[in-house]
C-alpha cells in the first residue's frame, strides 16, 4: 500500500505566490526562462534555471550553476519570500483550464515505495537528465519542484478535498497562459490522519504521470543520504519526495505527435502507396483532419491532410503495448517505410505536443523543415495504468499531460 505523508512545506508568502510561481524547468530553454523572468527578481526561474543569472556561456551542468541555485534559494528564504511551515501539512492544489478543474493532493511519497514498485513507472529515464536533477537536490538539500502522480479514485480522500475547497484558498491566481491555480492548506489533525491512513490502507499503488527524471533523482539521492547517515532511522526527510497526487479520473492526456524530416528517398506517391498496405485512407483534404478515435491517424503531406484507419491485424488490443497507436505507427510506417528504428536516437524525427495544435504540424512541413507529420489519438489514462501495472515501458514521447504544475508554490526540504 502507498505511503503519502504530510510535511512542513516551504512556500511563498500569500501575496507573493503569483510573482514567484513559474513554469517547470523542462518546458522552456534558458533564454526563454530569462525572458519570462524579466526584471522579476522573485521569479522561481532564478532557482530552477539559475544559469539566467550567470554569463551566457556558462556550462548549464557545472558546479557554478548548482551553487547559484543554492545561493538564490537561501536568499529567497533569508529575505522572507519563502517560509517553512511550523507543522506537517497536506495541501490541495487545483488547476482550472479548458472549462474543467482538477484537484491534486500535495504530500511526500516514500523512496521505499519507488524502489519496491508501489510507485509505478511507465517511462525510461536518461542518465544525463537524471544526474542533473540529482545535483540540483544535492546542492540545495531541497526538492524544488513536485512530480505529477495519479492514484485510483478514492471516496474518502475526495470527501476531505471537497470540504477543504469550500474554504478560501491560500493562493488564487491566473497565470499568463490563462490557467488558474489555487492552493489550500490542510492543517487539521483529524483530516491529516485520515488521509495518511487511507493511502496506507486503501491505495495499493500510485502512478508517475509526469516527472520520471525528478522522481528517480529524488529516490536515488534519498538512497545516497541513507548510506551516508550512520544513524539512519527511516523517518528522515530524505526518505520522501514531493508529489502532487491527482485522482485518475480527473486527468487529461493529450496527443503527442510526430514530424519526420524526409521520406527515406521515396517519392510522395511511392510513400503513400507503401502506407496503403497497412492503413485505409478514408479522406483527403486541404482542411485539418484530426483523429477521432483510437487506431485512427492523420497525416500531413505536400499540403494535404490524410485521415487513415489502421487495418485489422496491425494492433492487438489485448496487449498493453501493441494496442498503442504510437506502436502501430512505429511498426508499420516509421520503421519499415521511413527507416526510423530508434526514436530516442534518430535525428530525423521530432515530437510535437498536442497543446500546439495541428497548425504546428502543418507549419513545420510547409516551411520545408519537415517532410511529413503524423497526428495521433491521445493515450487514455487506463492505457497508462495497464502498462505500468504490467511492468512495461511506454515508447518514447507517448503521453503529454496538461496543464503542467506550477513550480515554486511548494518545496520540500530533505534536511
Amino acid at each position: 500500500m502507498a505511503t503519502v505523508k504530510p510535511f512542513q512545506g516551504i512556500r511563498p508568502k500569500k501575496e507573493l505566490a503569483q510573482k514567484v510561481a513559474s513554469r517547470p524547468y523542462d518546458v522552456l530553454n534558458s533564454e526563454e526562462a530569462k525572458q519570462e523572468a524579466g526584471d522579476n527578481k522573485l521569479s522561481f526561474y532564478h532557482i530552477i534555471k539559475p544559469e539566467i543569472d550567470l554569463p551566457d556561456d556558462v556550462d548549464h551542468y557545472s558546479e557554478e550553476v548548482y551553487l547559484k541555485a543554492k545561493s538564490n534559494l537561501n536568499s529567497f528564504i533569508k529575505e522572507g519570500t519563502l517560509f517553512q511551515e511550523s507543522e506537517d501539512c497536506y495541501y490541495v492544489y487545483a488547476q482550472t483550464f479548458w472549462g474543467k478543474t482538477q484537484y491534486g493532493l500535495v504530500g511526500v511519497a516514500a523512496v521505499d515505495d519507488y524502489l519496491k514498485d508501489i510507485v509505478k513507472k511507465h517511462e525510461l529515464t536518461r542518465p544525463d537528465k537524471e544526474e542533473d536533477r540529482k545535483n540540483i537536490i544535492r546542492y540545495t538539500d531541497c526538492q524544488l519542484e513536485p512530480v505529477f502522480f495519479s492514484y485510483p479514485d478514492n471516496k474518502t480522500i475526495d470527501s476531505i478535498v471537497n470540504e477543504v475547497i469550500k474554504n478560501e484558498p491560500e493562493y488564487d491566481f491566473t497565470a499568463d497562459d490563462g490557467i488558474a491555480h489555487q492552493l489550500w492548506v490542510i492543517d487539521d489533525k483529524t483530516s491529516i490522519k485520515t488521509i495518511e491512513d487511507t493511502f496506507k490502507n486503501e491505495v495499493p499503488f500510485t502512478y508517475v504521470a509526469d516527472g520520471h527524471h525528478r522522481t528517480a533523482a529524488a529516490a536515488h539521492v534519498g538512497e545516497e543520504r541513507k548510506k551516508q547517515n550512520g544513524s539512519h532511522a527511516g523517518n528522515e526527510e530524505y526518505n520522501y519526495f514531493l508529489a502532487v497526487h491527482f485522482p485518475a479520473s480527473q486527468l487529461t492526456i493529450i496527443d503527442y505527435n510526430r514530424v519526420v524530416q524526409d521520406l527515406n528517398d521515396l517519392s510522395k506517391e511511392g510513400f503513400v502507396e507503401k502506407i496503403k498496405a497497412n492503413f485505409e485512407i478514408v479522406k483527403v483534404s486541404e482542411e485539418e483532419l484530426k483523429p477521432a478515435t483510437v487506431h485512427q491517424f492523420s497525416m500531413y503531406l505536400d499540403g494535404k491532410w490524410y485521415l487513415m484507419n489502421a487495418n485489422e491485424g496491425t494492433f492487438n488490443d489485448e496487449d498493453p503495448i501493441d494496442s498503442l497507436d504510437v506502436t502501430v505507427l512505429s511498426k508499420y510506417i516509421l520503421e519499415p517505410v521511413l527507416d526510423i528504428k530508434d526514436l530516442r536516437k534518430s535525428k530525423r524525427i521530432d515530437f510535437v505536443g498536442g497543446i500546439r495544435g495541428l497548425g504546428e504540424l502543418k507549419k513545420r512541413v510547409d516551411s520545408g523543415e519537415m517532410a511529413v507529420a503524423f497526428a495521433l489519438f491521445p493515450v487514455s489514462m487506463q492505457q497508462l495504468i495497464n502498462i505500468a501495472d504490467a511492468g512495461e515501458i511506454m515508447p518514447p514521447k507517448t503521453t503529454w499531460f496538461e496543464p503542467k504544475l506550477r513550480s515554486g508554490l511548494i518545496l520540500h526540504s530533505i534536511e
